[in-house]
């Protein structure tokens, strides 16, 4: 089992107990304690790795999204189409890498920290540009949006983590929440 196979399947048990350890993370993955570590030397190293995978998972969410382009022309019509897909996309990347989203060591490494402020500016981009086409408010800072969606998807995976609302659900109370909340 490769360390990508191994990192998958460790994602999927933190995301139901983030406090698993490397013995039950093992267990999981359905591997020996001792060929976690070779892949992963400590707890620590799995968890940058994952962190490194979850922005990669960001980046092709804000990719897919179509924020840039709507950005750029400044629509109306296509920056709330923009927005709806980065709900859906934001609710995949939450569902699959909801871990990371409050794993704190991830908070606390430099490398991690820069690339999520690239990804951030992105979003921030959008939003500060959807606000001048109306099709966001323009009374709230477009910080609190990427705040504001931050912890909605924090709600989000807690919520399918507990099974308090179906992940067939999720896309569409993210995205009714948006438009009722912060839309013009």
């Amino acid at each position: 089992m490769g360390s990508e196979n191994v990192a998958a399947a460790a994602l999927r048990l933190l995301n139901v107990n983030p406090a698993a350890s490397m013995s039950e993370i093992a267990r999981g993955a359905g591997v020996s304690r001792s060929t976690l570590h070779r892949h992963f030397a400590t707890r620590e190293d799995l968890v940058t790795y994952l962190g490194h995978l979850s922005l990669e998972s960001w980046r092709r969410a804000l990719d897919d999204s179509g924020i840039d382009a709507a950005a750029r022309d400044g629509d109306f019509a296509q920056c709330r189409a923009a927005l709806d897909a980065l709900c859906a996309e934001l609710v995949r990347d939450a569902d699959e890498y909801g871990f990371t989203l409050t794993e704190q060591s991830l908070q606390a490494d430099d490398e991690i920290i820069a690339a999520g402020e690239v990804l951030q500016n992105r979003e921030l981009d959008f939003y500060a540009r959807a606000q001048k086409v109306d099709a966001l408010r323009s009374d709230m800072p477009a910080a609190w949006f990427a705040h504001a969606m931050f912890g909605m998807l924090v709600g989000l995976r807690e919520a399918l983590r507990c099974g308090d609302i179906a992940a067939s659900d999720a896309k569409r109370l993210l995205s009714e929440t948006i438009s009722t909340g912060i839309a013009a």
